[in-house]
């Protein structure tokens, strides 16, 4: 990112390092256990909990908040990574407030749920602190399935098929595991190191071995994986990122918000992050939002987001946003970008407001011009480079409900694969259940 500071408003070192840590501190500080017991002793232990349906990995939530409550978290945390094996990460990231805890009796009766999420945190950072893995490896099946991808699909697809029997070997293109949750949330989110720390305690099942720095279609391909092992998934996520499409996109300080977001989370040292004073974030969804709070929390003075239709459209949650506006971000709806202003070097983005007719969405001659010294593009990722024989759909692989694409013996899921929410927990579940499939598949069952 350094090569795109020149002489402009964008530099490291706003704030001080005490500062910074500070405003990068954990977004839900953990439970001290008392407060898990109080907290658990809110909830009515439905029978048919709607909270568990509302989950996309269907964790029995009254039975291991039972379990916090009668004092046995590490119990609860063996029935919460049973059906989510990243339900440490789950309960930081995941958003709850749109999932389970929308759902729970306590949010309809009296506008405040049980806090799920903290709950779960609890339980599984109280387990994950034994350095114990709860589950055993069954009798070795002799087959091999490949992982392609070490995000929160593949990983829960290969610890799912170790775990059946099955050796794994998991193919990632980057130096680190973990996908998203390494590298493409906000870091207030998870803190210390967490991503790397459920790694390798996932691990300890056995039986998942990682090769660093190979990507499909260039180290490996889909017809070599399918030659050497019994089975193989995909769940790579996606590397491309959707462009603006308009004259000067390729001027200095316009970036991407996924390499900015990935790039703090590597970050030793967060205050020599270049940020602009003026800022502004084009998109709606969570990476907007954590691009553009993340801007704020560095020192930038002044962050827009800009989102092209109106507010109850955006895909980020509406705790997301109101987290957002609390730290400062303006958020401007119904308002495309169609001019990036700068000779050389940014200092602009032109907007033009945006309404509905008939059904489509379209641009007004009413323009807008937002002073700025980095612009960040949030508009969606793009699968990149999946093999020719697959079939795809709406730009992602097809796949049918048991995670199935049309190659016979391979699988996909999460952000890659059709059908998901984007969501870390839905990815979890795709790979689970992809794995269980595969299993089947490989015991001749289907």
């Amino acid at each position: 990112m350094t090569a795109h500071l020149r002489a402009s408003g964008v530099a490291a070192g706003r704030l001080d390092k005490e500062t910074a840590e500070a405003n990068f501190g954990d977004l839900h500080p953990a439970y001290a256990p008392h407060e898990a017991l109080v907290a658990a002793d809110r909830c009515y232990f439905c029978h048919d909990a709607p909270c568990i349906t509302a989950c996309p990995t269907e964790i029995d939530i009254p039975l291991f908040i039972r379990q916090i409550a009668t004092g046995t978290p590490e119990a609860a945390a063996e029935t919460i990574l049973e059906q989510n094996i990243l339900g440490g990460m789950c309960a930081r990231v995941c958003p709850t407030e749109t999932l389970c805890e929308q759902a729970c009796v306590r949010e309809a009766a009296e506008g405040k749920p049980v806090e799920i999420g903290r709950l779960q945190r609890h339980a599984t950072d109280t387990l994950m602190a034994k350095a114990v893995h709860p589950f055993e490896r069954a009798a070795r099946s002799g087959k091999m399935v490949a992982v392609v991808g070490a995000g929160p699909a593949g990983l829960a697809c290969a610890h799912r098929s170790a775990m059946l029997g099955h050796d794994v070997v998991i193919f990632e293109a980057r130096a680190k595991g973990g996908g998203l949750n390494e590298f493409g949330i906000a870091a207030y989110k998870s803190t210390e190191g967490f991503a790397q720390k459920e790694l390798d305690w996932l691990l300890q099942i056995g039986g998942i071995e990682i090769r660093y720095g190979q990507a499909l279609g260039d180290a490996i391909s889909l017809s070599g994986l399918r030659e050497e092992f019994d089975a193989v998934f995909l769940g790579m996520g996606l590397g491309g990122v959707n462009a603006l499409s308009m004259a000067g996109e390729d001027t200095f300080n316009v970036l991407d918000a996924v390499e900015f977001i990935a790039e703090l989370r590597q970050a030793e040292d967060v205050t020599q992050l270049p940020v602009g004073r003026r800022v502004v974030v084009v998109g709606g969804g969570m990476t907007a939002v954590d691009a553009a709070v993340q801007s704020k929390l560095l020192g930038a003075e002044d962050v827009t987001i800009v989102y092209r239709r109106g507010q109850e459209a955006m895909s980020a949650s509406k705790f997301e946003q109101d987290l957002a506006q609390q730290k400062g971000v303006r958020i401007v709806c119904n308002a495309a970008p169609v001019g990036i202003e700068g000779n050389g070097t940014l200092s602009g983005v032109t907007f033009a407001y945006t309404e509905t007719r008939e059904g489509k969405l379209v641009t007004t001659d009413e323009t807008f011009t937002l002073p700025a010294d980095q612009l960040f593009k949030a508009i969606g990722q793009t699968l990149d480079g999946a093999p020719g024989d697959l079939a795809l759909e709406h730009g992602k692989i097809a796949v049918d409900a048991a995670g199935r694409t049309n190659v016979d013996g391979v699988w996909a899921g999460g952000d890659c694969a059709l059908g998901g929410d984007d969501l870390t927990v839905t990815a979890v579940a795709e790979g689970r259940d992809a794995a269980l499939d595969i299993h089947a598949k490989l015991a001749g069952a289907s």
